[in-house]
């Protein structure tokens, strides 16, 4: 036999998957590979958690700069009253 041939008439070679599937069969996996795969989440997991961080931080700047006081608030209430001093 060649090593062509234990694919088609041995045991089926096994796939290791590159990424974890929520859900997925963790049956046919090894401890190494149950051990690489926490690991992966683990760093998923932080790099969600800084994207969030960054969303959170970039949101708050917003907020701060649209739901603080007025820049210039002498030249918005000029704007905001016609010639005759109505609004």
């Amino acid at each position: 036999m060649t090593a062509d041939d234990d694919g088609i008439f041995g045991a089926s070679p096994r796939k290791t998957a590159s990424s974890h599937e929520i859900g997925q069969s963790l049956d046919d996996l090894s401890v190494q590979e149950l051990d690489e795969r926490i690991a992966a989440l683990h760093a998923e997991i932080r790099r969600l958690q800084e994207a969030r961080k960054a969303k959170e931080a970039s949101a708050s700047a917003a907020a701060a700069l649209w739901n603080g006081p007025p820049l210039l608030p002498a030249l918005w209430v000029r704007r905001s009253f016609n010639r005759r001093g109505r609004l």
